[in-house]
């Protein structure tokens, strides 16, 4: 199984466009998950679905089929942080209407022609398949050019003389995209397992139970359940490695 997805991941990466679809298609839940942590935030969710699967391609493409991780695990990242570029770059300066059309035109031929060609497409390009200059394509996607976030506005610490962003001066200090990857990362090896290995990850680590608690519930000896749970972990982390 493992074997035939590497080689539908190399069909998909050398341009065929049906292994590529079947692979979105595998993971259309993947997507949908990272999608949903960003509802309710007045955006369709259809678009940032889209958005998504122009990360989960970028993905495909740079995906080394040598690497010991399974494609979807990898693809996290990816789909997560195109969905945060997109919210990012939509920023709060309002411009004309015709500027905004043109914007979703030049960004909808963008994912298109990605989707065909697992490239980015050229100014040039753009320009002959809209019949509009490349001064007009550069006016709208400045448009939708964010101002200085507090990610980039920047400042020198009087104390320690280092530059430092206003993020870094409120940060709570936690990585929370790492948070977020690892927590779907985990979510989809566990929804792998059989049922009784799900149910030993879910009462040993979701419930606190002990080993011999958990051998109690499910009727095995505790020596069974550290054998199982060793077995599990390890298999994780394996299919985690980069």
């Amino acid at each position: 199984m493992y074997d035939n997805d590497m080689k539908i991941i190399e069909r998909a990466q050398n341009g065929s466009k049906d292994d590529m679809t079947q692979l979105i298609e595998n993971n259309n839940g993947l997507i949908w998950s990272i999608v949903r942590r960003f509802s309710g935030r007045n955006y369709d969710v259809e678009d940032l679905y889209q958005i998504g699967s122009i990360g989960f391609i970028k993905a495909i493409q740079r995906f080394d089929t040598s690497f010991e991780v399974r494609l979807s695990t990898y693809a996290v990242p990816y789909i997560l942080g195109e969905i945060k570029r997109y919210i990012r770059d939509d920023g709060p300066i309002k411009v004309s209407r015709s500027l905004k059309e043109l914007n979703v035109k030049i960004l909808e031929l963008q994912k298109m022609y990605f989707n065909k060609y697992g490239k980015e497409i050229k100014l040039e390009e753009i320009s002959k398949e809209l019949r509009i200059s490349k001064e007009e394509i550069v006016m709208a996607l400045d448009s939708a050019r964010p101002v200085d976030s507090i990610e980039e506005a920047k400042y020198k610490d009087s104390k320690t003389n280092k530059t430092v962003s206003i993020l870094e001066q409120i940060s709570t200090g936690r990585d929370e995209q790492t948070e977020i990857t690892n927590k779907i990362a985990v979510k989809k090896l566990i929804e792998e397992l059989d049922d009784k290995e799900k149910e030993i990850i879910m009462l040993r680590y979701y419930k606190r139970k002990t080993q011999t608690q958990v051998s109690k519930i499910l009727g095995i000896t505790q020596v069974q359940v550290s054998r199982i749970e060793r077995k599990i972990l390890n298999d994780m982390k394996r299919k985690l490695i980069v």
